[in-house]
């Protein structure tokens, strides 16, 4: 485990010192730091840590982590990733399912989690779907309208 957080610590580290592009450029990188690991690893760890890739000015995605500003409120953070990553809100019975582009499922359910809605029960992540459970007494549509309206496009 102490291994884990040691990369995850570097990975953070590189990620906020340089711009690094793709997976493999991360694992060169942490080559460079005598940390050898398959893009796989690479894969999880930034999931876990909740970071994302943002297209620059210069038109380049580039991977980087959300972080805590005195003037970002959770729920700010929540409109700006919902708006930057759902593609398609549909609801489904006491579930909301947000659509994102491949890989960009986890930071989406990241930032709910932390946003800490009083309608949300649990999120669930997969590469391209979030599942968002409504609690007791809210229905799905309901809750996919709220998302819907947060990330800019309509409930299909």
């Amino acid at each position: 485990m102490a291994d884990k957080r040691r990369r995850q610590h570097l990975l953070r580290q590189l990620v906020e010192e340089r711009p690094l592009t793709s997976q493999s450029e991360v694992v060169a990188a942490l080559a460079e730091h005598g940390v050898a690991v398959h893009e796989a690893t690479v894969s999880r760890d930034l999931a876990e840590m909740g970071a994302i890739k943002t297209r620059g000015g210069d038109g380049v995605s580039r991977y980087r982590f959300a972080t805590e500003t005195p003037t970002a409120t959770g729920r700010e953070r929540l409109d700006d990733t919902l708006h930057q990553f759902v593609t398609k809100v549909t609801a489904s019975g006491n579930l909301a399912i947000l659509r994102t582009p491949p890989a960009c499922a986890h930071p989406v359910a990241s930032v709910l989690d932390l946003a800490d809605l009083d309608d949300v029960a649990a999120t669930v992540a997969g590469d391209d779907t979030v599942l968002v459970v409504a609690r007791e007494g809210l229905s799905g549509r309901t809750l996919a309208d709220d998302l819907a309206r947060r990330a800019g496009v309509t409930v299909r």
